[in-house]
């Protein structure tokens, strides 16, 4: 396997030019991303940080796997001391907010890092991640004595946190959800049942576990709303901190998955041996998703960054693999063999992962910084404004790309050829560790739904209406300009966004008379709107190249790449649109037409 090198210049130009920095510098506690030195110092620490410590751990990690006992979970080999020096860093809590003991910095800064960490090691990413969000649930929904518990320890990560969901028969419908809770006299609650696809519910790398555990206060009916929230550590805690006795908590099995081999995947047993795990509640009882709800906007944005992530990387092996493998002569009549680099479809596939990744990361980090400027710029317009797009987005890209990079990750394994498809070459693994990402979180059909029924048809197409306005300003500057690349852009752009226009108002001016229908076509809308959104940040990528070219700013090489790239992707994925288009609006019937028996 090859190096992973954080593409730093790529990353620094998103920042600068298509995510609206001028604005988020503006706001309070953003000094990391004011001071410009200060934020090319934080990328290099990240980058030197991940290719340094956890990229070797990758392969490492997917080879070794983390292990079951009845002693407990062992992660891989060399994950414990990579723990350590992460924490020691300070990369688990840098979105926290300091009077938490967090580092608060912006969510358009956190993008960049979390991506570089993701890149360089996706199945350690986890367990960071996971603490990240059970701590803005604690400091949501928990309360005050819990709070000055758990999260010093959680964020100085010297305890770690999970969230257990699912189960069984209730995946991503929590109304199934049976673990039960009985109240105590002393106001705790003794919890009995099993959760599913825990992410290290157990593990070595952290003293205490503090699990966030959805379950039904006996007595209660089923349903999403009488569903309470819990928090049950694996050690329960003394008055001092200092850890007690072991709760009635157990792993009883990992998972064997697809990918992910290092992310220790439990199946959590409470009250296995009859007295029952103790824990406290969250918020108030038969309302345990309130507290859920503040971070499900940032874990569906992390598992899409997921996306970018592990392109990347397979981007970056594909690239090195095509210029070290001497193979065939050129078509034009050339005598020597050569690199697989110059051949043409070789060549498309690698402008194919580009581009995509390219794409996925410029609507990254724009809606990062549209959280920001959500969260807290003065104005209540902006927050209003930028927050109707946050809503619109998250799904957009969640699906888009989670979607995107399977297509990626793939890709690098024909450029591979028949090496690719050896498990010795590990060439796989982006794949096989990406292909969760449209799953978790909400699959693709979840992420779909949402989009129509809750950011379409709850708003009347407003906030659609809105970004479209947007990308019609981006349109209108490509129009202004001679350059033969840029017209090609908008050329392909503009029919683009009429699809984009006309599928929308399709499903807008259907759901209520044929929702089936209109459901049947939502994924391939949504991929439709990602693909249109990645377009417009690639347009809008041209035409700072091209401005920074003609001003003689930045670095020509890498500016004319970034044309190059723009160009092949309005050439090669926004005509996919139209086609797209046709199938959510035509496609709907036909799905929905033959009876169950006839599968």
């Amino acid at each position: 396997m090859n190096p992973y090198v954080a593409p730093l210049e790529e990353m620094r130009f998103v920042l600068r030019e298509l995510a609206d920095i001028e604005r988020v510098t503006e706001l309070c506690d953003s000094e990391a991303l004011a001071d410009p030195e200060l934020m090319d110092a934080i990328l290099d620490q990240a980058a030197l940080f991940a290719q340094a410590v956890l990229a070797p751990l990758d392969a490492v990690g997917d080879r070794e796997r983390a292990r079951w006992s009845e002693r407990g979970v062992s992660t891989a080999p060399g994950f414990t001391s990579a723990y350590k020096q992460f924490v020691e860093a300070g990369w688990n809590n840098i979105s926290i907010p300091p009077e938490h003991g967090g580092q608060g910095l912006p969510a358009l800064l956190c993008a960049a890092l979390h991506e570089v960490l993701t890149s360089s090691n996706k199945a350690f990413c986890y367990c960071a991640n996971l603490t990240e969000f059970a701590v803005k649930v604690l400091v949501a929904g928990a309360s005050e004595s819990l709070k000055s518990l758990y999260i010093p320890k959680l964020v100085s990560g010297q305890w770690t946190a999970t969230l257990n969901l699912t189960e069984q028969q209730a995946g991503s419908d929590l109304s199934a959800t049976r673990t039960c809770a009985e109240p105590m006299a002393d106001g705790t609650y003794k919890l009995f049942g099993e959760k599913k696809f825990i992410s290290y519910g157990e593990h070595d790398l952290a003293e205490n576990i503090v699990h966030l555990v959805l379950a039904r206060v006996s007595g209660s009916v089923e349903g999403t709303k009488d569903i309470s929230l819990f928090l049950v550590p694996k050690y329960l805690p003394e008055k001092d901190g200092r850890l007690g006795q072991r709760n009635d908590i157990k792993c009883i099995s990992l998972e064997q998955k697809l990918g992910n081999h290092a992310n220790p995947t439990c199946t959590m047993a409470y009250g296995d041996s009859g007295t029952g795990a103790i824990g406290w509640l969250i918020g108030t009882e038969n309302n345990g998703l309130q507290p859920l709800y503040v971070m499900t906007h940032s874990a569906r944005f992390q598992v899409g960054q997921e996306g970018t992530s592990l392109s990347e990387r397979a981007y970056q092996q594909a690239l090195a693999y095509s210029r070290e493998r001497v193979q065939g002569k050129l078509a034009d009549g050339g005598k020597h063999s050569v690199p697989i680099i110059r051949h043409p479809d070789v060549r498309r596939m690698l402008l194919m992962m580009r581009s995509q990744t390219e794409a996925m990361r410029a609507v990254a980090y724009s809606l990062a910084s549209a959280r920001d400027l959500a969260a807290r710029h003065p104005d209540p317009r902006v927050r209003d404004e930028r927050q109707a797009f946050v809503n619109l987005m998250i799904p957009i890209f969640k699906g888009w790309a989670s979607e995107t990079a399977i297509d990626v990750t793939s890709t690098s394994i024909q450029v591979h050829g028949g090496l690719g498809y050896l498990e010795e070459s590990s060439v796989s693994q982006p794949l096989r560790d990406v292909r969760a990402a449209a799953i978790l979180e909400g699959t693709t059909s979840i992420q779909a739904h949402d989009l129509v029924e809750c950011k379409l048809v709850r708003d009347g197409g407003a906030a659609m209406r809105a970004w479209l306005a947007q990308a019609h300003i981006t349109l209108h500057q490509l129009s202004n300009n001679h350059g033969s690349v840029l017209r090609a852009i908008e050329l392909n752009l503009r029919p683009a966004l009429e699809a984009q226009q006309e599928a929308t108002d399709w499903a807008l001016a259907n759901y209520h008379e044929r929702p089936l229908e209109v459901l049947a076509g939502s994924v391939p809308l949504l991929r439709l709107c990602g693909i249109v959104v990645g377009g417009w940040q690639m347009a809008r990528a041209a035409l700072a190249a091209e401005r920074d070219l003609e001003l003689g700013h930045g670095h020509a090489a890498f500016l004319r790449r970034k044309l190059v790239s723009a160009h092949f992707y309005a050439t090669h994925v926004l005509p996919q649109a139209g086609s797209l288009a046709s199938v959510a609006m035509q496609g709907g019937e036909s799905t929905m037409t033959m009876g169950d028996a006839a599968f």
